[in-house]
């Protein structure tokens, strides 16, 4: 980012949205969602009940395998800013 005078990365709506419902479909192939917990925000009034941490079932090793197809795919998902706003989207090589 720094070779490139980019400051700022976002991952973009479409792309929250996508990994969100992947998180909700691995999860509520558990008993995880049916608990009053602090993982489902309970601990919060007022708070949108939803699981946030990664549960997949390739565990860590299979997030850093989603997180290397991302940089893989020129960070496919998210935009890049040298100003801090904006989806100005600013594609670099993945190294």
């Amino acid at each position: 980012m720094r070779r490139n005078k980019l400051t700022t990365i976002e991952a973009t709506p479409e792309a929250q949205d996508a990994w969100g419902a992947h998180v909700a479909e691995v999860v509520n192939a558990t008993l995880m969602t049916s608990a009053n917990s602090w993982y489902m925000g309970a601990n919060i009034d007022g708070k949108a009940h939803r699981f946030l941490p990664y549960l997949g079932p390739e565990g860590v090793g299979g997030y850093r395998r989603k997180c290397a197809e991302v940089a893989e795919k020129d960070y496919e998902g998210f935009a890049f800013s040298s100003h801090g706003q904006g989806w100005t989207a600013h594609p670099i090589a993945a190294e």
